[in-house]
């Protein structure tokens, strides 16, 4: 156990820090996942602003890199191009 209060403080932060990056982690591979999931042009094209501000954030937190950020805006760009 940790024996400065300074310790247990940075303790608490990370496991507080955590949970938060949990949190919009999942969030943000479950909108990619229903954005993939969808067949329908019209329904990703509107989607596809929305994740994509979601991951520019979460980039911008340093919750995920920003070169994977950018490389899940390219591959769901590339998808919705490719729908009929």
């Amino acid at each position: 156990m940790a024996n400065h209060k300074s310790a247990l403080k940075r303790i608490r932060q990370s496991e507080k820090r955590r949970l938060h990056n949990r949190y919009y982690g999942k969030t943000m591979r479950n909108a990619v996942r229903k954005l993939r999931a969808t067949t329908n042009k019209d329904e990703a094209a509107a989607m596809l602003p929305s994740v994509t501000k979601l991951l520019d954030k979460l980039a911008k937190t340093r919750v995920i890199h920003k070169n994977k950020a950018n490389n899940l805006k390219s591959r769901l760009a590339k998808y919705i191009n490719k729908l009929a």
